[in-house]
């Protein structure tokens, strides 16, 4: 066995250099599909990071909310006779999440949450002068609530912690109001609520209807204004493992009897536009696979046409079909492994060529791409075995020669 493993490599290294022209082909071919393989896959996984990155960083993977309020038609008994009613959706009022309090400590005691924090929402004026601007108010608690969304990394002027004295504005509503860190301004609320507040910070999501709508402040503060003592709007939940999300939300909802809405269930199109996405990568892949399958075996078909003779030598002088067929194999094998070492090289120049092109107008990247180790090594396990399995048509029909037949054709 130790002096047949040699033997097969010689001659199909011998194969391989007599045809080196076809083999050289077929390499870059294989080289080029892998390539392509790696920077598509790579450029995607980027993408649909960054995508994943920028929706779950400023959004509650889990939102408990309160259950709406139904309308429910009177009917009125009559003699037998039929009563149309018409009835129209009720306004939501502001309410509360029922029992909060045990709610937020149920939650955080499950199993892979990673944090969960009360939140009071709701509507209010800010007013300075004669200018007036509606914004959503969003009562918070800082030590929980950081840790929920990334504001503090968003944060351009002054700190994220504020007191029940301070308050977080956009930057283009501070623009607006021509106001800046340590300014005070007035909340109004519809309910009559009214508060004095000093800017504690400034942030700046990238985005202006954020920017100019979103107003953090204290949860007690927020509580007071909206006129709802002692409550909350919302519990928001994170996980350890967030495409979790949809099966927590259900178990929570089945345990609490409350709506509860998932990052995933919210999101139904964004996932839909990522599934199409990772469906062209695949049928990418496999195309570029099949084309260096058809390549590499088409190369080694010509091959056993091209030497029939010395095949009919070599089982004439006692070689054997298993040693035949393990021959055509590791060319098959070999030329997989080498073009796609080759193509895995390739697709890391492209994507650092990438890295320097796609930047934005301030010099960051696009967005982020990571050289992740294992997409070569697939890559290239993927191709040698693409490899092999090409190989292993021609290798059988190499190993059926007739000796006679294949030494007089």
């Amino acid at each position: 066995m130790n002096s047949a493993f040699p033997f097969e490599w010689i001659l199909a290294i011998r194969f391989m250099h007599q045809a080196r022209m076809q083999t050289l082909l077929i390499m870059a071919g294989v080289a080029l599909g892998v390539s392509v393989i790696v920077f598509i896959s790579a450029l995607i996984s980027g993408l649909q990071t960054n995508l994943f990155k920028r929706t779950l960083d400023f959004q509650a993977q889990i939102i408990i909310l309160p259950p709406k309020e139904i309308s429910r038609p009177l009917h009125q008994a009559g003699d037998g006779a039929m009563l149309a009613t018409l009835v129209q959706p009720r306004a939501q009022r502001l309410q509360s999440v029922d029992q909060w309090q045990t709610v937020l400590a149920q939650v955080a005691k499950m199993d892979g949450v990673s944090v969960a924090a009360p939140v009071v929402a709701g509507a209010g004026f800010i007013v300075r002068g004669e200018a007036n601007k509606a914004v959503g108010l969003t009562g918070i608690e800082p030590e929980t609530y950081l840790q929920l969304i990334a504001l503090n990394s968003k944060i351009i002027a002054g700190t994220a912690n504020i007191t029940g004295t301070d308050m977080l504005v956009g930057l283009d509503l501070a623009k607006d109001l021509g106001v800046w860190t340590g300014d005070k301004l007035n909340l109004q609320t519809a309910s009559g609520g009214t508060a004095t507040l000093s800017i504690r910070g400034i942030f700046d999501y990238g985005n202006s209807g954020m920017n100019s709508r979103s107003v953090y402040i204290a949860l007690r503060t927020a509580q007071s204004l909206l006129d709802l003592a002692g409550g909350v709007t919302s519990v928001e939940v994170n996980l350890d493992e967030p495409f979790t999300a949809e099966t927590v939300a259900q178990t929570i909802q089945a345990q609490t009897g409350l709506k509860v809405d998932s990052w995933i269930a919210t999101n139904a199109q964004f996932f839909s536009a990522l599934e199409a996405q990772s469906m062209s990568n695949t049928v990418i892949r496999f195309f570029v696979g099949l084309t260096a399958a058809l390549g590499i075996a088409s190369v080694l078909v010509v091959s056993v046409v091209q030497k029939s003779k010395a095949i009919g030598i070599l089982r004439a002088t006692g070689t054997s079909r298993q040693q035949i067929l393990r021959l055509f194999l590791l060319q098959g094998a070999l030329t997989g492994l080498i073009g796609s070492l080759l193509g895995a090289f390739v697709g890391w120049l492209f994507l650092i060529a990438w890295r320097n092109i796609a930047i934005n107008a301030d010099g960051t990247q696009l967005f982020p791409i990571t050289f992740d180790p294992m997409l070569f090594v697939y890559a290239t396990v993927g191709a040698t075995l693409v490899g092999i399995l090409a190989a292993l048509f021609p290798a059988l029909q190499a190993a059926r020669l007739d000796p006679a037949v294949a030494i007089r054709g």
